[in-house]
C-alpha cells in the first residue's frame, strides 16, 4: 500500500467496531468520497445516494453503464423503513427471517435519492448486511448507502483490502480495512411486493428457502 493509500485509509478490528471508529469514512462519504468496504460477501462500494455527483463518480470509477441500478444497505431495518417507507406484508416477512444477511429485497426507491441509483425503476434492491464494519459504516453516516462490488466491471470482485487496486489508488476511494471478507455468492435479490415471488437474482440465499420463510 502507497503512503497516498495510507492517507485514505483506515484498520478496523471487524469484530468489535463501532460506528464512532468510522467516523472518518462517513465524514468522507458526506463530502462526495467513495468508500471501499468489508460486507459479508465481497467489499463494496459507498457513496452518498443523494448526491449526484458521487453517484456518477461511483459508475465512473467502475466504468459501469448508468443503466444498472446500484444496491443500497442500511444498519437496521428501522433504517430501511424510515427511507422506503413501510414494507408490505411479505418484504417484512423475508427482512424479519434474513436480516441481517445476504437477501437483497426489491422496495419502491427513497423519493431522494437521485434517479442514477435505481436507473429510474422507482425501485431499489435494499438489504441490512451480516457484517459488523458494514452495518457500522452505515450507521456512521446516518442512512442508507450504496455497496457494489468494488472492482471494475467484469473484474472479479475483493474479498480483502489488498485485493481492490486499481480501485484503492483512486485518489476518491476512501479504504476501511477489516481484513478478508467472506467471499462467495453475492446477496440473492427478490421482489414479493406485488403478486408472485420473484427471484431477480440467484445468490448467497437459495431461492428455495425464500420461499419456505414465506410459507411459514
Amino acid at each position: 500500500m502507497t503512503d497516498d493509500v495510507r492517507m485514505r485509509s483506515l484498520t478496523v478490528d471487524a469484530g468489535v467496531v463501532l460506528s464512532a471508529d468510522l467516523g472518518p469514512a462517513a465524514d468522507w462519504l458526506r463530502h462526495g468520497g467513495i468508500v471501499a468496504f468489508p460486507t459479508d460477501t465481497v467489499y463494496g462500494l459507498a457513496v452518498d445516494p443523494r448526491s449526484a455527483d458521487a453517484v456518477r463518480a461511483l459508475f465512473d470509477l467502475k466504468g459501469r453503464a448508468s443503466q444498472a441500478a446500484l444496491p443500497l444497505i442500511g444498519d437496521a431495518t428501522a433504517t430501511v423503513v424510515r427511507a422506503c417507507g413501510p414494507m408490505d406484508v411479505r418484504s417484512a416477512r423475508l427482512a424479519q427471517v434474513f436480516w441481517p444477511g445476504p437477501l437483497s429485497i426489491i422496495l419502491d426507491a427513497p423519493s431522494d435519492i437521485v434517479p442514477e441509483v435505481h436507473a429510474g425503476t422507482g425501485t431499489v434492491a435494499v438489504r441490512v448486511p451480516a457484517h459488523r464494519v458494514a452495518r457500522a459504516l452505515a450507521s456512521a453516516y446516518g442512512g442508507l448507502i450504496t455497496a457494489t462490488s468494488a472492482n471494475p466491471s467484469g473484474q472479479p470482485p475483493a474479498d480483502r483490502a489488498a485485493a481492490l487496486d486499481p480501485i484503492a489508488r483512486d485518489p476518491r476511494v476512501f479504504v476501511v480495512d477489516a481484513g478478508a471478507a467472506p467471499g462467495g455468492a453475492p446477496s440473492t435479490i427478490v421482489d414479493v411486493r406485488r403478486g408472485p415471488p420473484r427471484v431477480i437474482r440467484e445468490g448467497a440465499i437459495a431461492w428455495n428457502r425464500v420461499l419456505e420463510s414465506l410459507q411459514e
